[in-house]
Parts: structure tokens; C-alpha cells; sequence
């Protein structure tokens, strides 16, 4: 098993750093740190719904680890990929046959439920937030890994009556967006208490090597998203502009290394700007082989806008994309990196790295560690994005970044590019760039 080294420092300019220090031997899983929740919560009764998919059982097994005592609850379609699941999460486990489409069986399984989260996607496309009423309605607290922007905003529009029913609730909480979220609060945090610049430009790069193991429903979300115009903002002002285009070259640093991204319509973007006060915000992606990034800029001239709106249509091309997807994963792996820029007006540049050697494994402890947050009381009443105070508390942040980094192969907080970057270069004097 690999090990690592961790670096806390606290403060205003903290730094967090998680960095591999050797050992390449396969793994079936990594190692996750067992937390001691406050007595009151420690044996919460915790749905997951879409359990018996891959995001969703991915979620069940970390809280499986991180608190063997909560009483997990699969939720889903399947009974006999769920009473699998089960198996394997120990005697504190159950499964919940679930539609979430329908009202009354969402209310039936939230009944004794603490905490509900959501990980039944894909959210494009969708015109109601179904599980957040119905969790509102059986006051019981809320977590998606939404990655949507209309379904994210029209979450937020439940604000006033999560707050009357003094629900918690946080959406856009897994991996990208959720942890990548946090990541931006942090830096944009850093750089306004050192007080010598004000942020001026935040990007997200994110990559995942093929479908990083998460199989048709990232699949779906893909080509879905390939169907929305990108939204960015420059120097304050949304702009617009075509998906999957203005392609860079980005490094992610150790384990990863160079990566084309794309732009993508993430709600990250918007939320950040309204959130945080950065002016010019924008999200890239990009995946491995190259061949699917020609891929997904070819639909996007090939397809109507029309056709990958249309979730009935995308499906159709998900069955048909899926042998191969599955096939070309064998040889690609599941790797998965996100990095965080943040430049001031000073000059300056900081960012942010988080980089797994399995996003199937990456996205249930991220997400796991949003459950924990909210369990513990980090999160006010109200519909929050995790960068906002009454999502994930200030103070807060830091905790959730280490548990959610566990496993990871190179995490970074607030360092200068050339520090994490693979190959910097060198101006003279011991200058990097």
C-alpha cells in the first residue's frame, strides 16, 4: 500500500499537502481513517439513493469505513445488485427498493432517515428536484453531486423552506464540483487575509482517465453536458461559449502529468462568481485516450444541440458507446485530477491540486466526507453550494479537504504552479515559472 505523508498548517495561509512517498503495489482499496462522530449522531440512519450504482456505492463503502457504526440504507431499483451491497457494508446495512420518480415510495424510505443523499444522476435535464422536496417534506438533511447548472440554482431556490424546516442541505456535493468547491473557498480565503491582492481569475481543469470507472451515467453526463452552451464569466461579465472548445494544455502534476481540457457547462462556474465575488471564473475537462476528446469535439459539430438535450437520444447512445467505453477502460485506468488556479491583482498565482489513482474510489470518499460534515453540524438550515459559510463551515473546510484527499496520490493547497507542476521552468536565481 502506498504511503503518505500529510502537512497541516493552520492559520489564514494554511497550507494542506498530501504527496505519494513511494510504494506502487495494487491495491483493492485505500486505507480510510475511522472518525468518531459526536454520540448523538454516531448511529444516524443515512439513505443513499442510486446506491446500487457506482458514485452511489462507491458513497456507501466509504461511510461503511469511515463510521462502521451508521446505519446505512441502500436505496435503489435493483434488490439483488442492493442485497450485494449490503453484504458487503456488515449488519448496519439494509436496501430500500426506491423510484425516486415516485412520491410515495420516496416517502416511505425517508421515513427514519437522518440524512438523504442523492446520488441518482444523470441531473441534466431534469425539471423538478424530487428527493430535496421530499427531503424538505420528511425534514430530513440533503446532499446531491449534482453537476448541473439549472438543476444546481434550481436547487438553491429551496432555500426558504429548508431554512422553515430547519433542513440542511447542500448541493453539487461529490467530487467535481463538491471537494473542487472547497478548494477554490480555500484559496480565494488565503489570498484575501494575506491582503495583498484581490482575486481576479479562477479556473478549474479537471481530468479523468476514460469513464474513470463510473460507468454509463458519467457516460450520459458527458454528452448531455456536450448539449449546453458554456457559461464563463470574463472581468465580471457571462459570457457564452461553445462546448468542449478553447482546448489547453494543462499540468496536473506528479501521477498525472500534461492533459488537454475542454470547456465544459459546470455550475461550479457561476456559483463561485456569485459566491465568492472572483470576476473571471471558467471549468475545463478533458479525458484519455486522446481519441475520446476528438471524439466528444466531433459530436459536438455533428449532433444537433437538440439531439444531446434529449436524455431518451443520449441513452440511446450511451448503449451503444458502452461496449467500447468498458473495453478502452481496461487499458486507460480510472485517474482523476482536478487543479484549482487562482490569480491576484497583485501578480500572484496559487493553486490547488487533488490527483487519485481511482475516481470510482475518490468520488465515494469526497462525497462520504460532505455526510460527515453535515452530520457533525457544519451546515446551516438552508439549500447551500459547499464554498458558502452556511454549506461548509470555515473553519470546517480544512477537515473535510483531509478526509476527502485519503488515498489521493498528490494533494496540494495554496502553492505556487511551478511547486507542484511536473516539469517547471527555470528563469535563473532560483526563479520557476
Amino acid at each position: 500500500m502506498a504511503r503518505f505523508c500529510l502537512q497541516l498548517n493552520t492559520g489564514a495561509g494554511r497550507n494542506l499537502a498530501v504527496a505519494s512517498a513511494g510504494g506502487t503495489s495494487k491495491r483493492k482499496s485505500s486505507a480510510i481513517e475511522r472518525v468518531e462522530l459526536p454520540e448523538k449522531v454516531k448511529n444516524s440512519r443515512v439513505l443513499v439513493l442510486g446506491g446500487t450504482g457506482r458514485v452511489g456505492g462507491s458513497t456507501a463503502l466509504a461511510l461503511s469505513k469511515f463510521c462502521p457504526d451508521l446505519r446505512i440504507v441502500v436505496g435503489g431499483r435493483n434488490r439483488d445488485k442492493g442485497d450485494a451491497l449490503v453484504t458487503q457494508l456488515g449488519n448496519n446495512a439494509e436496501f430500500a427498493q426506491v423510484d425516486i420518480n415516485d412520491s410515495k415510495s420516496l416517502d416511505k424510505a425517508l421515513k427514519e432517515v437522518d440524512l438523504v443523499v442523492n446520488t441518482a444522476g444523470p441531473f441534466q435535464q431534469s425539471e423538478k428536484c424530487t428527493v430535496l422536496e421530499a427531503a424538505i417534506q420528511n425534514k430530513t438533511a440533503y446532499l446531491d453531486v449534482c453537476d448541473d447548472m439549472s438543476y444546481a440554482f434550481r436547487a438553491k431556490s429551496y432555500m426558504k423552506r429548508a431554512v422553515e424546516a430547519n433542513i440542511p442541505a447542500i448541493t453539487t456535493g461529490g467530487i467535481y464540483p463538491g471537494v473542487s468547491n472547497v478548494m477554490a473557498a480555500e484559496l480565494v480565503s488565503a489570498a484575501k487575509s494575506e491582503g495583498k491582492g484581490e482575486p481576479q481569475r479562477l479556473r478549474f481543469y479537471y481530468y479523468t482517465a476514460g469513464s474513470g470507472g463510473a460507468g454509463p451515467t458519467i457516460l450520459s453526463t458527458s454528452f448531455l453536458l456536450l448539449g449546453e452552451e458554456v457559461v464563463a464569466y470574463n472581468r465580471g461579465e457571462k459570457i457564452k461559449l461553445r462546448p468542449y472548445s478553447g482546448m489547453l494544455n494543462i499540468d496536473f502534476g506528479l501521477g498525472i502529468g500534461k492533459k488537454d481540457v475542454f470547456l465544459l457547462n459546470l455550475p461550479e462556474v457561476r456559483s463561485i462568481h456569485e459566491n465568492l465575488g472572483v470576476p473571471t471564473v471558467s471549468a475545463r475537462f478533458g479525458t484519455a485516450p486522446f481519441f475520446w476528446n476528438w471524439g466528444m469535439v466531433a459530436m459536438t459539430y455533428l449532433l444537433p444541440a437538440e439531439t444531446l438535450r434529449d436524455r431518451g437520444k443520449v441513452e440511446q447512445l450511451v448503449q451503444l458507446f458502452d461496449p467500447l467505453v468498458r473495453a478502452v477502460d481496461g487499458f486507460a485506468g480510472e485517474r482523476v485530477s482536478m487543479r484549482v488556479d487562482l490569480d491576484c491583482s497583485d501578480g500572484r498565482s496559487r493553486i490547488g491540486i487533488f490527483s487519485h489513482k481511482r475516481l470510482s474510489e475518490s468520488v465515494g470518499i469526497s462525497t462520504a466526507a460532505f455526510v460527515l460534515a453535515i452530520l457533525e453540524g457544519s451546515t446551516q438550515p438552508g439549500v447551500w453550494f459547499p464554498e458558502e459559510a452556511g454549506g461548509i463551515a470555515i473553519e470546517a473546510r480544512e477537515t473535510l479537504l483531509k478526509r476527502a484527499a485519503q488515498g489521493t496520490i498528490n494533494f496540494a493547497m495554496n502553492k505556487a504552479p511551478w511547486m507542484v507542476e511536473t516539469n517547471p521552468k527555470e528563469l535563473g536565481f532560483g526563479i520557476y515559472v
